[in-house]
C-alpha cells in the first residue's frame, strides 16, 4: 500500500462526524501511515470553534504534519504556474498540498480530486459516505 496525505476537506468531514470518515481514515490508518501539509493545519485551525479545540488537537496531533520548506514552496509555485498557462487556476493551498505529496510520494486523498489535475499525482477521491475511488 501507500503513505497518505489527508487533505483538508476529509479532516473536516471527520470533525463534523459524517458517517463513513471516521471509518476512513481507522481503515487508512491500520495499515499506513497519515500525513497532512502544515497548510491544511493551518486551514483546520482556522475554522475551529472553542468548543472544538479538543478532538481538533487531537486529530491534527495524532497526524505527521508536513513542513513547508523550500523545496515544496517552490514545487507549489512551478505547479501554479504550469497550471496558469494551460488555463488552470489553482489555489495557494492546494498547490502546497500537492507539492506536499508529491515531493513525499504519498497518495493524496481528498474529496476534490479536480482541485488537483495533476497527473503524475496519485489521488483517492472519497465520496459522500467515506469510500474511496482511486483517480485513473
Amino acid at each position: 500500500m501507500s503513505d497518505y496525505l489527508i487533505d483538508t476537506n476529509i479532516l473536516i468531514l471527520y470533525l463534523r462526524k459524517t458517517a463513513g470518515y471516521y471509518e476512513l481514515l481507522d481503515t487508512l490508518a491500520a495499515d499506513d501511515a497519515l500525513y497532512i501539509s502544515a497548510i491544511t493545519r493551518l486551514e483546520i485551525i482556522r475554522g475551529m470553534r472553542d468548543r472544538e479545540r479538543e478532538a481538533t488537537f487531537d486529530i491534527l496531533d495524532s497526524l505527521e504534519t508536513i513542513e513547508i520548506n523550500i523545496e515544496i514552496a517552490d514545487k507549489a509555485g512551478e505547479l501554479i504556474r504550469t497550471w496558469r498557462t494551460k488555463g488552470v487556476v489553482l489555489e495557494d493551498a492546494d498547490a502546497l498540498i500537492a507539492a506536499s505529496a508529491l515531493e513525499h510520494s504519498l497518495a493524496l486523498v481528498t474529496t476534490n480530486s479536480k482541485h488537483f489535475p495533476m497527473p503524475d499525482l496519485v489521488v483517492y477521491q472519497a465520496d459522500n459516505q467515506g469510500k474511496l475511488t482511486l483517480r485513473k
